[in-house]
């Protein structure tokens, strides 16, 4: 990447069109709020100060903060001829060793907090070598688990908007920001999570390539904070002329809902703690281990020939499969059946899969996910003795339609799912033929609709799947049997593999700390699966008491 290209993402400096910071500050205006003063911590050129003068004739004060000497000339330059009778202060300065919260006491209330901080994450500056990153913090309480798997990634601007909101914590006041979709909604959540007086939400979507030549969803966030508040609800707007929300989002009993109406019409199905639904295999390496079958054998993805023993292969569906309701295209060499087994028993069980992976050793040896540390040379994830169930319900996590497929086997062999696929095992063509008439009932899917937000970049997840109560479906839909009860006892068995399956049980990057290491990792995810084994069998006898 270029220098000059470094620096602009190092520094989100993606400066604001005039005109989308005057349609802003419309939208701010039409809510009827009235700021006595007007912060924009990061307001490189000063497009939304030059806004906020013209359109808040009362606001008697305006404090733009940047730390690009250029931009702070460019912004004075241009709120000069405007300012008027007002107080504007624009200072050099950087937002992460600023006394914002001295700073804001100051200022005459109430205060609008407008601008775009910047659209990258904390690992992004952590690949260009960047200081730009604020001190580091486990402020989620995240278990080592899940800082591996990578919710220790933010993006910078999701932190800076949680200072944001904490300086209107005891104080009224509007925060209006340019984000990503996704931050908008983890912002909300965290506001919520904390009991932070909200009095309203507005996500209203802005067209970020047009704007700023971003292909990415973006919204405006609006919040409005009046002590007391305590909505939590948030109307999603397709545009920043929109009247009427298409949708209204908010938290419902600790969960991020993407449609309370749904959510309220179905929230009779909600379970707790059920941990059925898995995610398929983990590789990281589809030359290696994904291997075509042709007239003459197996081939790899390199076009190289391959002799391995039939009983280390299986077929494997992979997303694009499921969505396209196809049959197995390839097949995958699984060198253990469980997480508790090593790839280097195969020497002696299965010699000529042993010899393949040397051979292509240093491929697999650069496999760059941390997941593989401390871990047998070779090895892969989410396997267990769940991935060999002879029948599966399937279902893509990349695909935007909840579209659930009936997986049998394969030449008497289980057809293995790859990790951007979720299923639940079944034993038998009945049990899978019932698990599937409930998945895809109309209750069902609309449970399911309510907690999805298909903009997102893998918008079904296991967590989401394992909302859904079997039992609860099961009696909605007028279902229940002896095949019913079996489906739903499983929902509620512990994972066998433990630390091992949760490592792929993980959305977008959400939330911010510290990155731990892989034996503290390994340690936190054993302790949890313990604790949560202790809580499900605690639990279990109960299922069933009616």
């Amino acid at each position: 990447m270029a220098r000059g290209m470094n620096a602009k993402v190092e520094f989100g400096d993606f400066q604001t069109p005039m005109p989308l910071a005057r349609a802003v500050c419309a939208v701010i205006q039409r809510t009827g709020f009235s700021p006595a003063s007007v912060i924009e911590p990061t307001c490189g050129r000063g497009a939304f100060l030059v806004a906020a003068l013209e359109a808040f004739p009362s606001a008697c004060h305006f404090l733009g903060v940047d730390q690009d000497a250029v931009h702070v000339r460019e912004a004075v330059r241009a709120t000069n001829s405007i300012k008027r009778d007002k107080q504007v202060q624009i200072l050099q300065g950087d937002f992460f060793d600023t006394n914002w919260a001295d700073v804001v006491a100051r200022l005459p209330k109430p205060i609008l907090i407008v601008g775009n901080p910047p659209w990258v994450t904390n690992a992004t500056l952590g690949s260009l070598g960047s200081a730009n990153l604020p001190a580091k913090s486990n402020g989620d309480n995240l278990r080592g688990i899940e800082a591996l798997t990578g919710k220790s990634n933010f993006d910078i601007s999701e932190w800076m908007l949680r200072k944001n909101v904490q300086w209107l914590a005891d104080a009224p006041g509007m925060v209006a920001v340019l984000c990503k979709t996704s931050v908008a909604r983890k912002v909300l959540s965290y506001v919520w999570s904390q009991g932070l007086p909200v009095a309203s939400a507005e996500v209203r979507r802005i067209d970020a390539h047009s704007h700023f030549g971003a292909s990415v969803d973006a919204c405006l966030l609006v919040m409005r904070f009046q002590p007391g508040a305590s909505s939590k609800a948030c109307g999603d707007y397709g545009s920043l002329q929109s009247t009427d929300p298409d949708t209204v989002f908010g938290l419902r009993d600790a969960n991020l809902v993407a449609d309370v109406r749904l959510y309220d019409r179905r929230q009779d199905l909600l379970g707790r703690g059920l941990s059925g639904w898995r995610s398929g295999i983990k590789h990281d390496c589809s030359n290696v281990f994904e291997l075509i079958q042709t007239d003459t054998g197996y081939e790899n993805g390199m076009g190289q020939r391959v002799d391995v023993e039939p009983k280390v292969l299986f077929p494997l569906l992979k997303s694009s499969d499921l969505a396209r309701n196809r049959s197995p295209r390839k097949w995958l060499l699984v060198p253990h059946r469980t997480m508790g087994a090593s790839p280097e028993d195969l020497q002696r069980s299965a010699p000529k899969a042993w010899q393949y992976l040397l051979t292509n050793g240093a491929l697999l040896d650069r496999r760059g996910s941390s997941i593989y540390r401390n871990r047998p040379r070779f090895s892969i994830f989410g396997v267990g003795e769940y991935s060999f169930s002879p029948w599966k319900v399937a279902i893509s996590g990349l695909y935007k339609k909840l579209e659930f497929v009936k997986v049998p086997p394969l030449e008497g062999q289980p057809v293995v799912l790859d990790d951007t696929c979720y299923f639940f095992s079944c034993q038998s063509e009945r049990e899978c033929q019932v698990l599937h008439d409930l998945v895809q009932s109309e209750p069902a899917r609309e449970f399911w609709s309510a907690f999805v937000f298909w903009d997102a970049k893998r918008p079904i997840t296991a967590h989401i799947l394992n909302l859904l109560d079997f039992k609860a479906i099961a009696s909605a839909a007028g279902e229940e049997s002896d095949i019913t009860r079996v489906l739903a006892e499983r929902q509620w068995v512990p994972y066998t593999e433990g630390a091992h399956q949760q490592l792929l049980f993980r959305e977008e990057p959400e939330g911010y700390g510290i990155r731990a290491s892989g034996k503290a990792s390994e340690q936190a995810a054993q302790q949890q699966h313990a604790a949560d084994g202790a809580a499900h069998r605690s639990l279990r006898p109960e299922r069933w008491a009616s």
